[in-house]
């Protein structure tokens, strides 16, 4: 099946709605409703940075156990920390 790039640049682009178009068809809020909507949104985007960074920490510990017991089993492991020295 061949694909047409000019089809899916056409798709992509119509579906998008231009800047100036969305602003006009957004509610208007009181400010107080904005302030609220942004205190919001700044709480569940902490929310999900704290939960993101869980993550990361939890993968980095898996990773070091494993390197760890390789390095016992006498395999070298170059790090970026390592090649950069």
């Amino acid at each position: 099946m061949d694909i047409n790039k000019e089809n899916l640049e056409k798709s992509l682009t119509e579906n998008k709605m231009p800047e100036a178009q969305a602003e006009a068809e957004a509610p208007k809020m009181s400010p107080e409703m904005e302030i609220g909507f942004h205190q919001g949104s700044i709480n569940t985007l902490n929310g999900e940075r704290f939960a993101l960074i869980e993550m990361v920490q939890h993968v980095e510990a898996r990773m070091q156990s494993h390197i760890k017991r390789l390095e016992e089993l006498g395999v070298k492991i170059q790090t970026k920390e390592t090649t950069q020295q």
